[in-house]
């Protein structure tokens, strides 16, 4: 199986990946493990992510997976900081991609973050979400996706299941087919 870019988080019911003021708490609130999750972080290989992804993961302590997954981190910004543990890139977004898949060695690359995802869906450089939906209302905050003015993205659903009170979605964009 050749290894996919898997844009992977977790939504409130009303569609918010963070809270207002990129709140994440709830996130981190939920008890519920899912199989889903447990298999992106066996098979991550590197994660990408955005500027303000790390920032708000930065200023929480947060690792990716809450430190229960190590590998290669890169942030695709043009404001580098002093992180020894994160490889900054300043470069336009399929090489940032690439060089994240290079170093992922054989294993999916994640993207975290929406604004990443969403640039990365419109390249056509995403080849899965995975979307935990979570049982709590935001009411505003950060979309999964948010295109004002944009085309319509076609998604094919590939997967429907539950774990406790998780709800695991998950998506091929409709022009991405798997790979054999």
């Amino acid at each position: 199986m050749t290894a996919s870019v898997v844009w992977h988080t977790t939504m409130s019911l009303d569609g918010f990946v963070a809270g207002p003021d990129d709140a994440m708490d709830w996130v981190f609130d939920l008890t519920d493990r899912s199989p889903a999750g447990d298999e992106t972080i066996r098979t991550a290989g590197a994660v990408l992510a955005g500027r303000r992804t790390y920032e708000t993961g930065r200023k929480a302590n947060h690792r990716p997976y809450g430190g229960a997954w190590s590998g290669p981190v890169f942030v695709l910004t043009h404001r580098t900081a002093d992180d020894p543990d994160v490889t900054f890139l300043s470069t336009d977004l399929p090489e940032a991609v690439d060089t994240a898949r290079a170093a992922a060695d054989g294993k999916n690359l994640v993207l975290l973050g929406a604004r990443l995802g969403s640039q990365c869906l419109r390249q056509g450089l995403v080849d899965e979400i995975l979307v935990h939906l979570a049982p709590v209302l935001l009411g505003d905050g950060i979309r999964l996706y948010d295109a004002p003015g944009g085309e319509r993205v076609r998604l094919r659903r590939t997967e429907c299941s539950a774990a406790g009170q998780i709800t695991d979605l998950r998506f091929r964009p409709a022009d991405v087919e798997r790979q054999p």
